[in-house]
């Protein structure tokens, strides 16, 4: 039945806190994406199944009355520690399971379960050092999760569990002991700055709202996360949904709107069924719909999926889609705030951002602005990939540097590579390297530095790394996601690929470099849109930090890192030759010519750098110049 009051809902709070706490044992498999491609959720059947066998109480939903030897199991969100999924926590120990397999799941009941005994060769171990619980791992010890504090602790899809964790407080409390004026005044002042890559403050884009007099106004979220390499906020919606639903119910009450869109896109199947099923959840106690806990606050969420074009990342080209036009930028003004979906004024952050917002009602302004800098409170959630030893979902306060991200959280460079860049960012961002190491990740300073925080995508490369080929990775993805509105993004970013490829190819030429910053100038002063005017932020970026490299590709046509095919050069060493002429024999393009006992050669004009002659060779004679 749904909840008419506000005691109701504070009762059934206090009863599902009971019963968290009553269940004393507990299995959280890691149902988010990633270890879910690993095999978790066989691994999560496969130990109930083995339970039931060996008539061990199991709840997979959790029970008003937990007996005290019942194993509660859990699908939680993503743990965070995606390097070493799939990933599996025992609790009340606090242990964490690394690289869980289906053959280990007959050791954790025995052992783990009926006898409470820790299986090392599951835990996480570095330097001869292990570590059995969660918070003796390196790659947590330096990360502040308050906004990820819940993924990996409850099932992600259970209400029951949110309730029991404090859910929906944040709400009650706005709705019942808050004015609009409040609300807004909190936001306003704890500073929280959009998390979605511009850091636009909150409430003051919540207070534009507000003031527009009309009776229609929209709530939406921006779960659409384009660039490659971010998954900050798919983790979010799979491992907390009913936080995301919190804090856009909270923007409502604020706003004076009644109706609220979640756009997500279809590539995250798994993210739109956790949030469909928050969304009945939620309506079915009452806390979403009309009339919302005997107030006469109404409001109604719905999930629109895109189709995946990064563009519509972009506000107007995001709400166009919604609509059901083709997802393409506008000219403004109007804003947003003023005319956004169909028309109306429009609050529109994405998820990071709403899903801070609980929090600071909960805790108040103060408490928010006691984390990380003045100017950009709070914390930050970073997908940190790349060439490094720990990959994965973390979250930071804001000021924290680089170097602690890539060295203390990260674990340093993989396979005993030195640290050459990282993009922060993604397409939209900028290229930081070593003289930024201890260079504070907050809005204003990545300003300075010409970079900027996006949506939170850290791809950190090393020194094998061509730092040209990444400008051209990024703008041809740019490139081919560009909606093709305004001619300087669509024309602009065709001509500065087309140099791109040219100088990886080995046919790049004398003013390409001039050139490409001439473009860039142009395409950022005159594109339409916000991702328009960013395209060319990692072909400048690179450029000014790695200017050396494009010169060797352009006049020494030479690729430093030794990445680039074209530019790769295959050599014959003379006094190693024996002359046998297996790699004549293994070259599929006739390239390697020479008689029988003598030195052979390559035509460097036929070569096309497959290196069959390379693994061919028994004498070691054959090596890439």
């Amino acid at each position: 039945m749904p909840l008419t009051t506000r005691e109701e809902l504070r009762e059934l709070r206090g009863k599902y806190e009971q019963s968290l706490t009553a269940e004393k044992k507990k299995i959280l498999v890691c149902a988010g994406t990633g270890c879910i491609s690993s095999g978790s959720l066989e691994i999560y059947d496969r130990l109930i199944a083995l339970m039931k066998e060996q008539n061990i109480d199991c709840a997979v939903e959790l029970e008003e009355e937990p007996h005290e030897q019942t194993v509660g199991m859990k699908k939680s969100g993503c743990h965070g520690f995606c390097e070493m999924g799939p990933l599996l926590r025992v609790e009340p120990q606090g242990w964490l399971y690394t690289k869980v397999k289906l053959e280990d799941c007959e050791d954790i009941i025995e052992k783990t379960i009926a006898k409470g005994e820790h299986i090392e060769r599951l835990a996480y171990q570095k330097g001869g050092t292990v570590s059995k619980k969660q918070d003796e791992i390196p790659f947590y010890q330096k990360q502040t999760r308050l906004v990820l504090e819940h993924c990996g602790h409850i099932d992600a899809t259970s209400i029951k569990e949110y309730f029991g964790i404090g859910g929906y407080q944040a709400f009650e409390k706005a709705l019942f002991d808050m004015s609009a004026d409040d609300i807004i005044a909190e936001i306003s002042d704890s500073n929280l700055r959009g998390r979605g890559g511009g850091g636009f403050p909150a409430g003051r884009k919540w207070k534009q709202v507000k003031s527009q007099q009309t009776e229609e106004k929209y709530i939406v979220c921006n779960g659409d996360e384009g660039d490659p390499g971010a998954f900050m906020d798919r983790s979010i919606m799979e491992g907390d949904p009913h936080r995301l639903l919190e804090g856009m119910m909270i923007a409502a009450l604020a706003c004076g709107s009644k109706e609220g869109y979640i756009y997500v896109r279809a590539e995250y199947p798994m993210a739109v069924s956790r949030l469909k099923t928050a969304i009945a959840q939620a309506m079915e106690y009452g806390l979403l719909g009309d009339n919302i806990l005997g107030s006469n606050f109404s409001f109604h969420l719905h999930i629109n999926r895109g189709a995946g074009a990064f563009v519509c990342g972009e506000g107007s080209a995001l709400t166009a889609s919604i609509e059901g036009k083709r997802g393409m930028p506008r000219v403004k003004p109007p804003r947003t705030v003023e005319q956004g979906l169909f028309d109306k004024p429009t609050v529109l952050n994405n998820v990071e951002t709403f899903a801070n917002v609980p929090l600071i009602i909960t805790n108040g302004q103060k408490w928010y602005k006691s984390i990380g800098p003045e100017n950009s409170p709070g914390t930050k959630a970073f997908a940190l990939t790349g060439n490094i030893e720990n990959t994965g979902l973390i979250e930071v306060p804001m000021g924290t540097t680089l170097r602690e991200i890539i060295f203390d959280i990260g674990g340093g460079m993989r396979d005993g590579g030195e640290f050459k860049a990282v993009q922060i960012g993604g397409p939209s961002g900028g290229c930081l390297t070593q003289k930024h190491l201890d260079l504070p990740l907050d809005f204003d300073s990545l300003k300075k530095a010409g970079a900027m925080i996006g949506s939170g995508g850290l791809v950190v490369m090393d020194d094998k790394t061509c730092m040209v080929e990444v400008a051209r990775f990024f703008m041809s993805f740019t490139q081919n996601e560009s909606c093709g509105k305004c001619v300087p993004c669509r024309e602009g970013t065709k001509r500065m690929l087309e140099i791109l490829e040219r100088i990886v190819e080995g046919n790049g030429q004398d003013g390409d470099i001039e050139l490409l910053l001439e473009l860039a100038d142009t395409i950022s002063a005159t594109a339409l849109c916000g991702l328009g005017k960013t395209a060319a932020f990692p072909v400048v970026s690179t450029i000014e930090n790695f200017r050396d490299e494009y010169e060797a590709h352009i006049y020494a046509k030479r690729c430093p890192s030794g990445t680039c095919q074209k530019l790769k050069s295959i050599v014959i060493i003379a006094d190693q030759c024996k002359g046998c002429s297996k790699c004549s024999r293994a070259c599929p393009v006739s390239a390697i010519s020479g008689k029988i006992k003598e030195p052979f050669v390559i035509d460097q004009e036929k070569c096309i750098k497959c290196g069959a002659c390379i693994s061919t060779c028994p004498f070691h004679a054959i090596q890439e110049g």
